[in-house]
């Protein structure tokens, strides 16, 4: 026998198994060439993309006055058009901005938001308020194309950056620059910062304390020193959405904002341009103490305007809202104060003030409130009606006067004949007492006059 040979089933065998490993050989190789070129091309095209928002970054870091005569308006809008392109860049991005970004865009936004705002166009001794109005004035922000686009910018950033990211970026410093923002006259601008500072006090919980000592501060500076500015009415609606979350009870921290800083905010003669948003406030703090409602009263009465009649308007309104809300055991010690002074408002000449403040006696909560202390309040109301149905010059009041004595008169008619009957015994006495001191007057100057008949010097005359 010769030399053993390979069997024919064997030898393919051995090669198709060498065939199927040079096959999954190449197969790794292409696989491998082809990630890292992927790899390599992402890089690349991440580098690339951090270099074009550098650039962007740095041309939109100058600013424009839009007032010097020498600027370009074709650079302006290339400004505003780079501006945009950073701005779909960053809602494109699927990932936070690259820290190497973060620095150069904050300083980019700063230099373009935190600039030295105009002077107030219209001194606040001339201004007229009316119901209507929803902004004293409507100043527009000359570089407003820009700004918006650089608000939108920050607030995206803020959206999608955690907040331990950009904690040194968005420090007190920061904030405080913001903050003095909401005395710009141009409300597009205030309405872009309340979004961003509400974004700002949701997500950052470190800032929070300091956050609202800040607008505390502007607020007791706008009461006491300033007496103008633009943006109390933003920053109320931010606080309203604090005021909102919190729990009851009440932290003694709240309480003490609600007495020394909103109450007091009633003061001011522009509160028309604010109230709705502080009235809420206040609604917010009474329906989570009703407790609460006395001091709010009584602050208010503190503060009652004495010759503008808009805003008493808007007052009787917000007294009536507290009411509903209020503690029912607090009724029996605001029903004289909260009466009396609704009574002097329905003797007002202003019919409008007259008319809202007879309008308060078809709110039932309020009916119930004066029934707690009906001896004290009937005779107060009773004099207030009396003297309108006699003396007051609107048809209108008359006619609503009229509606009301006949409710109180059915709601308690022996209380209210007994005090018109009090009512006249008054009148009467104080007729007798003005007869008497007019009988008096005429005795003093009758016997003045005999004085100073006595007194005269007598003439004699000597003839030559």
């Amino acid at each position: 026998m010769g030399v053993q040979r390979n069997s024919p089933k064997t030898s393919p065998k051995k090669k198709a198994t060498t065939l199927e490993d040079l096959f999954n050989l190449e197969s790794r190789t292409k696989t491998s060439s082809n990630l890292s070129g992927k790899s390599f091309r992402t890089h690349l095209s991440v580098e690339s993309e951090h270099e074009e928002v550098l650039s962007l970054i740095s041309y939109c870091t100058f600013t424009y006055t839009f007032t010097d005569p020498s600027e370009s308006p074709s650079q302006q809008d290339q400004k505003r058009f780079k501006l945009a392109y950073l701005l779909s860049i960053l809602k494109s991005a699927k990932t936070p901005p690259h820290e190497e970004i973060l620095p150069p865009l904050f300083s980019m936004i700063s230099a373009n938001l935190f600039r030295p705002l105009s002077p107030s166009s219209t001194s606040s001794s001339v201004i007229c308020f009316l119901p209507d109005d929803e902004e004293v004035t409507a100043t527009p922000v000359a570089a407003w194309p820009h700004l918006q686009i650089v608000y939108d910018i920050l607030l995206r950033l803020i959206i999608n950056s955690d907040a331990t990211t950009l904690q040194d970026y968005i420090d007190h410093s920061f904030l405080l620059n913001l903050l003095s923002l909401f005395q710009s006259e141009d409300p597009r601008e205030r309405e872009s910062l309340k979004n961003v500072f509400h974004l700002i006090y949701s997500k950052f919980t470190l800032h929070r304390s300091f956050m609202r000592k800040a607008m505390n501060d502007v607020f007791l500076h706008y009461i006491f020193e300033m007496d103008r500015h633009g943006g109390i009415g933003e920053l109320l609606e931010i606080w309203g959405s604090i005021i909102n979350g919190f729990a009851v009870p009440l932290k003694q921290e709240h309480r003490v904002f609600l007495m020394r800083v909103l109450v007091p905010l009633h003061k001011p003669k522009g509160m028309q341009v604010y109230h709705r948003q502080l009235a809420y406030c206040v609604s917010q703090f009474v329906q989570k103490e009703p407790v609460l409602g006395g001091v709010v009263v009584r602050g208010i009465l503190k503060y009652w305007p004495v010759t503008n009649c808009q805003k008493e308007v808007f007052l009787i309104g917000e007294l009536e809202e507290i009411v509903e809300n209020i503690d029912p055991e607090q009724y029996r010690k605001l029903a004289l104060p909260l009466c009396t002074q609704i009574t002097k408002c329905l003797n007002s000449w202003n019919s409008q003030v007259a008319e809202r403040a007879l309008y308060v006696w078809n709110n039932e909560m309020f009916v119930r409130m004066a029934s707690h202390a009906m001896e004290e309040v009937f005779p107060v109301i009773v004099e207030g009606m009396e003297k309108n149905l006699n003396w007051h010059w609107s048809s209108s009041v008359r006619q609503l006067t009229e509606n009301v004595k006949e409710m109180l008169e059915e709601m308690e008619p022996y209380l209210y004949s007994k005090c018109l009957e009090q009512l006249e015994n008054e009148k009467s006495a104080a007729h007798q007492e003005e007869m008497k001191r007019k009988k008096k007057w005429e005795r003093i100057e009758m016997a003045a006059a005999k004085n100073l008949f006595l007194q005269q010097p007598h003439v004699i005359c000597v003839s030559n």
